[in-house]
Parts: C-alpha cells; structure tokens; sequence
C-alpha cells in the first residue's frame, strides 16, 4: 500500500485548503484511514480517522472546523480543513492501517504512510 497526499500550502489565518491523499497498490476493501500531523517542535498528532464503515473520529483541536472523507470508491481520502489557524501549521499525513484490523481509533498503530505534505497558516 503507498500513499500519496497533496493539496498542501499556504493561506491566511480564517482561510480553507483541502487535503488529498491516493492509495496506490490496494482496492479490495475500505481501510480504516487517518490524518495526523506534526507542528514544528511538537509531537505527531493524529487528527481525524475514517473507519471501515464510514464513522469518524476527530481531535477536539479540530472538531467542527476539519472534515475527513472518502469517495464511495475508497479513493481519494480528503480533509477539508476550514477556518485554518496559525497552529494548524506543520507536515500532513495520511495513514492507513492494516487491512485486516478493524480497530480505527487515533491511538491505534498505522502501518502505512505517506510522505506529508505542508501547511503553513499566516496570521
């Protein structure tokens, strides 16, 4: 399984961008799927997850402003991020689990990633 994002950049503080993130080498079955991120001089935090089954988790850092999604055909994974903030900045990723796990909680162990993407948020 590779993953692929991108859509990252930059934008004002207020301001919307949306991620993408492309599976390559896997389509039998939904994975579960999420997006973290890592701030400069922060730890990696997972931020939203989709499961096998379409529910979502979200960090309460995020919750109401950032939106995961998947098409019906499992590819692409997005995050619709709005109302972006100065500490929303830092590298994206995507990451999938095993496909044999059903388990999506942010806290579970990822076993696939991609190579991140930027984003920067001015004030």
């Amino acid at each position: 399984v590779q993953l692929v994002e991108s859509g990252g950049g930059s934008v004002q503080s207020g301001g919307s961008l949306r991620l993408s993130c492309e599976v390559i080498g896997y389509t039998w079955s939904r994975l579960c799927m999420a997006w973290f991120r890592r701030a400069p001089g922060k730890e990696r935090e997972g931020i939203a997850s989709i499961g096998r089954d379409g529910s979502t988790l979200y960090a309460d850092s995020v919750k109401g402003r950032f939106t995961i999604s998947q098409d019906a055909d499992k590819n692409p994974l997005y995050l619709q991020m709005d109302s972006l903030k100065p500490e929303d900045t830092g590298t994206y990723y995507c990451a999938a689990r095993d496909p044999r796990l059903s388990s999506c909680d942010l806290g579970a162990f990822f076993a696939y990633w991609g190579e991140g993407t930027q984003v920067t948020v001015s004030s």
